[in-house]
């Protein structure tokens, strides 16, 4: 649940902060004096887009701060995880926006830095806010496929992630095909440039570790009369000069005293023979060495030859030999390719043929599932109608398959479009809700939908924004009962201007415009007992509240704590 919300420089409203409870809230006022300015804020704090417009005249930024109250196993804390943010050990979920009067915004979760789209995501978890422009959505049957696929659940999205992926291999199938239909003049231009391509690298005769192993040869040969004025000087001042004589004279002389000094003497002539032995085996091997390295200039010419012809297939067809040797079996399968285009075609042709019946056949299933759960649908929303008084009133979900010419037209969501029909009078036909729905009709069908998602989707938080304007009478204390029934299951805002709905709410909250020091300042606050029947009086009566109007506000409140009771 929403348990406080504090906001500070946001359009009328100076400083506010209120706290709110579980059950049903609403949110009342004269015209204008800020009602929806609460809801701009929760809207922002999930992610919703801000310009510097909304912040308070005069001041630098405006701040905005929510806290939820949420259970462990919320949906909330594993999208905290997969994002990256810290999560709370009270499961207290805390979100900030500040929103500079130069358009910048920055927000927190938890005290962690996010970005939008972060909290985007998070709000989709906590909050879902109605307006009376989303009474559109019912009319655009594109969003009813959507509904409907949520309210059947996991099954029909398993089977949809099935569906799709065979969907995608089924496109990239014809992708292929239209493209060996299509190119057929460049394809026979891209096998000349593939051939010569092929033939170039192929002639080239390349060697995994070539590369390294003639710069390490071009480095000696470039370097061999250096190298060996060097070895041959180094062998001569070890081999001519007497030294490893020397040491063996030393090694003899320590040999014939050591007996009277052994813990001194001995290790001493081990030194000096590790030392002598591995002398005489560097001269050995600088003798070999004089031997093998020679100057061959030709060697060299060849070498960097070599070196230029490898440097320019890297600059054609990548940076190291490896990749070259990647993008030559890449083009010798695509030059394949537009050779055997004939047997390719046939091949394609028989592949898209199978993926198109697996896809199919998904999506048939996918269809019989969706029937299933638009009827499960219908018979749900007609159960919601008949408490907000359309007892007789006909909902359907309907779903059909799109074929032609015996094929099924195959999308991304399958075969079927759904769209929402309605029958509102016996003896009518059911019919698409954009042709026969009234406001009233309409509210009510959105509010029944709600009600049956607020189970599936989990969002703690629904608000309804002046949905049920149009509406009166017998309609409009449907509505209020249904929107009580729902804060059952989870915590329900509703801006109204009716009474019926207003006397059915737990908690009610005024907001209320006021002038200071020339500067117009919106405050909210949450009503007591009395409260509520003075403000539920002026919204029956209008500007003059008697003792009559407020009589019949008591009364209104009595029926209201009767009928939530029973």
């Amino acid at each position: 649940m929403l348990r406080e919300l504090s906001i500070r420089n946001l359009a009328v409203i100076e400083e506010v902060t209120v706290g709110f409870h579980e059950g049903f809230h609403v949110l009342t006022g004269e015209t204008g004096a800020g009602k929806s300015i609460l809801i701009d804020a929760l809207i922002l704090l999930i992610g919703g887009r801000g310009s510097s417009d909304m912040v308070r005249y005069g001041c630098d930024k405006a701040e905005m701060e929510a806290s939820f109250d949420l259970g462990p196993a919320h949906p909330v804390w594993h999208v905290l995880q997969r994002l990256g943010l810290k999560g709370s050990s009270e499961d207290l979920l805390t979100i900030r926006r500040e929103l500079s009067a130069q358009g910048k915004s920055s927000c927190r979760i938890n005290g962690s830095i996010a970005n939008l789209t972060m909290l985007r995501e998070i709000g989709e978890c906590l909050v879902n806010v109605h307006g009376q422009h989303e009474h559109q959505s019912l009319l655009r049957t594109e969003q009813h496929l959507e509904w409907l696929d949520l309210f059947a659940g996991e099954q029909v999205e398993e089977l949809k992630r099935t569906y799709q992926a065979a969907f995608f291999r089924y496109g990239e199938l014809r992708s292929s095909l239209k493209s060996l239909l299509e190119g057929s003049r460049q394809n026979m231009q891209m096998l000349d440039l593939y051939k010569f391509q092929l033939e170039e690298i192929r002639s080239a005769a390349l060697r995994k570790e070539e590369w390294e192993q003639l710069h390490q040869e071009k480095e000696t040969l470039a370097h061999a009369d250096k190298i060996m004025t060097h070895v041959a000087g180094a062998y001569g001042l070890l081999h001519d000069s007497g030294a490893l004589e020397s040491m063996a004279s030393a090694i003899a002389k320590l040999e014939e005293i050591a007996p009277h000094q052994p813990s001194v003497l001995e290790p001493l002539v081990e030194q000096l023979k590790s030392a002598y032995y591995q002398t005489e085996d560097t001269v050995h091997q600088l003798r070999g060495c004089q031997e093998d390295i020679q100057s061959d200039p030709q060697r060299l010419a060849a070498i960097e030859d070599r070196i230029t012809l490898l440097n320019g297939l890297r600059r054609k067809y990548g940076d190291t030999l490896p990749d070259i040797m990647a993008y030559y079996k890449k083009i010798r399968h695509e030059a394949s390719l537009i050779e055997n285009r004939d047997d390719h075609i046939r091949e394609l042709k028989s592949s898209l043929k199978e993926a198109y019946a697996e896809a199919a056949e998904l999506a048939e299933r996918l269809s019989a599932r969706r029937k299933q759960a638009g009827e499960l649908l219908s018979a749900s929303v007609e159960r919601q109608l008949k408490d907000l008084g359309m007892e007789r009133t006909q909902f359907r979900a309907h779903v059909d398959a799109q074929s032609s010419e015996e094929a099924y037209k195959l999308t991304l969501h399958g075969i079927d479009e759904a769209g929402f029909l309605l029958a509102p009078n016996p003896g009518e036909p059911l019919k698409p809700l954009s042709k026969i729905a009234s406001g009233g009709e309409m509210s009510r069908i959105m509010l029944a939908l709600k009600s049956i998602f607020a189970e599936i989707d989990q969002v703690p938080v629904l608000i309804f924004d002046e949905v049920d304007t149009g509406v009166s009478g017998r309609a409009a204390q449907a509505i209020a009962e249904k929107m009580s029934q729902l804060s059952g299951k989870c915590q329900v805002f509703s801006i109204t201007h009716l009474p019926q709905v207003a006397c059915m709410a737990d908690y009610h909250y005024e907001i209320s415009k006021h002038v200071v020091h020339e500067r117009t300042s919106t405050s909210v606050k949450e009503l007591s007992d009395r409260e509520r029947i003075e403000e539920l009086a002026r919204m029956l009566g209008g500007v003059e509240v008697t003792d009559k109007t407020r009589h019949h506000a008591q009364e209104m409140l009595v029926l209201a704590d009767r009928q939530k009771g029973a």
